[in-house]
């Protein structure tokens, strides 16, 4: 018997179509697992669940955080958990959604015990970052090439946090996570993983990203920005956001920013797939078509029930 259902794979691979038909099917909810779209006014950027899967589905952890404020990978675990117990204290199959993994880590395995602060370290690695961020990017590669092959070359954020704890603890964080990991799961979960052939994701990728730019995707960051929300802010991080930043600062021009988030998203699809294949005993499904749909009713059937609660 399962706790709930989880679904990952690569951004545009049909996640939350899947989802969505997953809990109008069997009587779910979805708890959103995306590290960007907790905030409000990310809407077309984030490919947000549309108003009409709303209705259909009762979503959570989706416009809850304000675009000035960090939102963390700690408070996911705190308010999916809320959310997962909710949704199985009524009766319903809790459906976790969502290309973050590092958020979907930290809720079937908890966040791992971090080591001390070293005093100064961590101002250090900012001036080494500021001065060099590829000899940065190099020395995560060196310490923790796990870790330097699912963080963006340009997340300075994750890169100097995994560089800090790999210095400080001695040992790559990557290992960190490995040992919580290995203890037992806060959930018996059962994890889908959506896939595609890499010309077909691609193809999809570039329809996505010229799609969002059509629907006023600069036009929407234009507004982020004048209600105040600084190109700093960690929101502003997400692909498509900071390429419009920088159209906006006079940089680049639009047509620069959407080939570039194309290429951005193509790079975060690709270090998904990487973090993913290490992943045991997730069910992979080829794209989120019907056949698919059948195929993964059936995966929680067999462990859960028809819908009409716990097995």
């Amino acid at each position: 018997m399962i706790d709930l259902v989880v679904v990952v794979g690569p951004t545009a691979a049909g996640k939350t179509r899947l989802g969505v038909e997953m809990a109008v099917r069997l009587g779910g909810e979805v708890v959103s697992a995306d590290a960007f779209a907790v905030y409000r006014g990310l809407d077309i950027g984030t490919a947000k669940p549309s108003a009409a899967e709303r209705a259909r589905v009762r979503h959570h952890l989706i416009d809850i955080a304000d675009p000035r404020e960090r939102y963390s990978a700690g408070m996911f675990a705190r308010d999916a958990g809320a959310a997962i117990g909710d949704i199985r204290g009524r009766g319903g199959l809790p459906i976790v959604v969502g290309g973050t993994l590092f958020y979907v880590r930290a809720l079937l395995h908890g966040l791992f015990p971090e080591p001390a602060r070293l005093p100064g370290l961590r101002g250090a690695l900012e001036r080494v970052w500021h001065a060099r961020p590829s000899f940065t990017r190099r020395w995560l590669e060196l310490l923790d090439p796990a870790a330097a092959a699912r963080i963006a070359p340009a997340d300075r954020q994750r890169v100097l946090r995994a560089l800090e704890v790999s210095l400080t603890a001695g040992r790559p964080m990557t290992d960190l996570w490995q040992q919580a990991a290995a203890g037992a799961p806060r959930y018996r979960a059962l994890v889908i993983g959506v896939a595609l052939q890499r010309e077909q994701l691609r193809a999809r990728i570039e329809s996505r990203v010229a799609g969002m730019f059509a629907a006023g995707l600069l036009d929407e960051v234009r507004g982020l920005r004048d209600a105040g929300v600084p190109a700093e802010a960690h929101a502003m991080k997400a692909i498509g956001y900071r390429e419009c930043c920088e159209v906006l600062a006079g940089t680049i021009d639009r047509d620069e920013a959407e080939a570039r988030t194309v290429v951005a998203t193509s790079q975060l699809a690709k270090r998904q797939m990487t973090w993913l294949r290490g992943e045991a005993g997730t069910v992979w499904l080829q794209g989120g078509d019907e056949a698919a749909l059948t195929r993964a009713i059936s995966e929680v059937e067999a462990r859960y029930g028809s819908g009409s609660g716990p097995a």
